[in-house]
């Protein structure tokens, strides 16, 4: 539910800029039906599982928005690409707190370690669609900065982001481990 509140939150705030197109597509629900990706919702992270991974990858499908139909093209990106991430931090912080208060009473460790996962899932999508590596969020954040001199290395970076990723994945998405443990100590006052 954390991608559908993700990925809706685009769609809404694309409304609220002016883009009627996740409205007109049926991707402002949180029915999670309408936000499958088959290979990226059930396969890939089927087979990570199953195959014993030490992590788990996968994705929804992006609610579509047409940057033409924005009022203001340039603040419409930044605000659209923010919103997942803002709202992932925000169910972050909501169960985080929710945690932190129950501690002092008696509650079971189902409680605590289904929230502590609300928690985590939930910092780890914020943090890694932080990654300047398009299509992530963070790629649309950066890229609506930058001046128009730095297109040919956007399209590079475009044309070759799937093997970006995962190469991002496998050598480099360690180091936002370090940030996920300090924000996730910092919100619910324990540790990983």
């Amino acid at each position: 539910m954390s991608v559908v509140i993700h990925e809706v939150s685009h769609g809404f705030v694309a409304l609220r800029f002016g883009d009627k197109t996740a409205l007109y597509a049926g991707r402002l629900t949180l029915n999670p039906l309408k936000h499958l990706d088959f290979f990226g919702s059930i396969v890939l992270p089927a087979l990570l599982v199953l195959s014993h991974s030490p992590f788990l990858f996968g994705w929804a499908k992006p609610v579509p928005y047409n940057p033409n139909n924005l009022v203001n093209k340039k603040l419409g990106t930044i605000m659209i690409s923010s919103a997942g991430v803002l709202a992932n931090l925000f169910l972050a912080v909501l169960f985080g707190l929710i945690l932190r208060f129950s501690l002092g009473s008696v509650v079971p460790q189902n409680f605590i370690s289904i929230v502590s996962s609300i928690v985590l899932i939930n910092l780890g999508l914020a943090i890694f669609n932080l990654v300047p590596i398009p299509p992530l969020d963070g790629s649309k954040i950066l890229f609506s900065l930058l001046p128009s001199s730095f297109f040919p290395t956007v399209l590079f970076l475009e044309r070759y982001s799937f093997i970006l990723i995962v190469a991002f994945i496998v050598f480099f998405a360690g180091y936002l481990y370090p940030i996920l443990t300090y924000l996730f100590q910092l919100i619910t006052g324990l540790a990983i």
